[in-house]
């Protein structure tokens, strides 16, 4: 059957050089669209599951919300391994699925389970965004350096401007708010006058709570037309808020402003942040799981950029603060700078070996055919371009020439040997035998090259989703030069090296020459000596 290939793209060259090069420009066309990242995808399935008891101690939380939390989720179907962890006011439940299960229908299993739950009153259980490990793209700050403008007004601002433009953007899961102080409507009860008018915290707590809230009051029909009745107490201004009223004492009304000193201010504060020495704002920017990191990097940052005009004076947006944008860059440039030396090696030695500019790019074409045919079937199975993946092309830079050189440097051999003996045979013939010749030496050395990578894919965990990839770059890579090696590099034999003057049967390059006199004493004496 390899013969029979072999004989086809001799007899049709040129269409064979057409196809390849429709490849190559297949393969050029699947690299600009294909996922860049750091590294491989080593993103276990997760389901977070955040549950908040206001003013409970961690050993409260424990006991009353993380033990029965752990306890539904533990037995949902695809779960390998629960996590939990409790802290004041806050537990967190992690639930691990199996490698390729799908995300949103484990959420829907986890959110099943927890629907089940009997928890302590005003305790509600909510999902976590879709993540992934390696999903904190960029962290983004704002900072002021004019005095007016405050940590409350920028936490607002980040709040209620930055980030809901921010979730907005495509692939973007969540964006983290760290910093500042949270806007808050705090009403300071006064003992002595709750006292006085005989009231509990308990009513005021009932009557503020209600008059927070806007009701629907009906429709009203008139003259055959529909009017909904809105009733508006919920208010929108701190004065209003003092105004609530919350009973009667002595036929008098008793309003909020009444028992309590009402304020605007900030949160207790639970942690700060500071962007170059000054009091700011900084966002974590979350992307999901299955977004290019580039691509939405670059959406971020247009997105920032369009808020910049609308912020107050002063106010300054960075979006330099971190960026895993950096890391890709860095870890890429590194491998491009091993692939551009290798390929310089390997250029150097056919030189030296061969000294002929038409075997050289011969056999120089089999590095980027097979990286762009690598490329496509990444493509096709959703792999990303990253260190891993380059790092097995990067490796296997050497051993993509070695099936072409083999096949070329043979078949420049007896081309020469036709030539200085004047043999009647077509050139096609001369190519066709020479390229049989070595067939099964390379494929035999190819698959076994195959075989010593093939462990790698049974390393189980992390470790193994994290070196999978470079070792499937690696055979994929090896497998494309093998395939080019005996469709392409005859058939530019046949067009380039059968045209021209290719020497006597004797010529060798000087290094060659100087190779041999220095390696035949040993060769000869190791003969004499078995």
């Amino acid at each position: 059957m390899l013969n029979k290939i072999i004989l086809w793209v001799i007899h049709h060259r040129f269409m064979t050089v057409i196809l390849a090069l429709m490849v190559a420009g297949l393969g050029v066309w699947s690299l600009m669209g294909m996922k860049v990242d750091v590294i491989p995808d080593v993103n276990k399935p997760t389901v977070a599951v955040f549950a908040e008891g206001e003013g409970l101690a961690a050993e409260e939380i424990e006991r009353l919300i993380l033990t029965p939390m752990e306890a539904a989720v533990a037995g949902a179907p695809g779960v390998e391994r629960v996590r939990g962890s409790a802290s004041f006011g806050l537990a967190i439940v992690q639930a691990e699925f199996t490698w390729g299960s799908d995300v949103y229908r484990n959420r829907q299993i986890i959110q099943e389970r927890l629907a089940q739950l009997s928890l302590p009153q005003d305790v509600k259980p909510v999902l976590g965004p879709v993540a992934s490990v390696m999903g904190e793209i960029m962290w983004a700050g704002l900072t002021s350096s004019d005095e007016k403008t405050d940590g409350m007004q920028l936490r607002t601002l980040a709040d209620w401007t930055v980030r809901p433009t921010l979730l907005r953007v495509p692939g973007v899961s969540d964006v983290i708010i760290m910093g500042g102080d949270v806007r808050e409507w705090q009403i300071n009860l006064n003992a002595e006058r709750l006292r006085q008018y005989n009231l509990k915290i308990s009513d005021v707590i009932e009557q503020v709570e209600g008059a927070l809230k806007n009701r629907g009051g009906g429709i009203l029909v008139q003259n055959g037309q529909e009017y909904p009745v809105r009733i508006l107490v919920a208010p929108s201004k701190i004065d209003e808020l003092k105004e609530i009223g919350i009973g009667r004492f002595n036929e008098q009304p008793i309003r909020l402003t009444d028992i309590a000193n009402i304020i605007e201010g900030p949160s207790p504060v639970r942690g700060s942040a500071s962007i170059d020495g000054r009091p700011g704002i900084i966002m974590r920017i979350v992307k999901q799981p299955d977004a290019e990191t580039l691509t939405v990097t670059k959406a971020v940052d247009e997105a920032l950029e369009s808020l910049k005009p609308s912020l107050p004076p002063g106010t300054d947006l960075k979006n330099d603060l971190f960026r895993q944008e950096w890391f890709i860059d860095a870890g890429l440039s590194n491998v491009i700078e091993a692939l551009r030396d290798g390929t310089i090696l390997v250029v150097i030695i056919l030189i030296l070996f061969l000294m002929n500019v038409r075997t050289t790019i011969i056999t120089l074409t089999a590095i980027p055919m097979s990286i762009l045919v690598t490329v496509i079937i990444f493509r096709a199975f959703g792999l990303s371009v990253n260190v891993m993946t380059l790092g097995g092309i990067a490796v296997a830079i050497g051993e993509l020439v070695d099936d072409a050189i083999v096949d070329v440097e043979n078949v420049h051999r007896r081309l020469r040997e036709w030539r200085n003996t004047g043999m009647k045979e077509r050139v096609e013939e001369i190519v066709f035998k020479a390229s049989s010749e070595v067939r099964n030496s390379i494929v035999y050395a190819t698959i076994l090259v195959a075989i010593v990578l093939l462990p790698i894919f049974f390393i189980p965990g992390v470790e193994g989703r994290l070196l999978s990839p470079l070792g499937l770059a690696y055979l994929v890579s090896l497998g494309a030069s093998l395939v080019v090696s005996l469709t392409l590099t005859p058939a530019l034999c046949t067009i380039l090296l059968t045209r021209g003057k290719q020497g006597s049967h004797e010529e060798d390059t000087r290094f060659v020459r100087w190779v041999k006199r220095r390696l035949t004493p040993g060769i000869r004496w190791s003969i004499s000596h078995p």
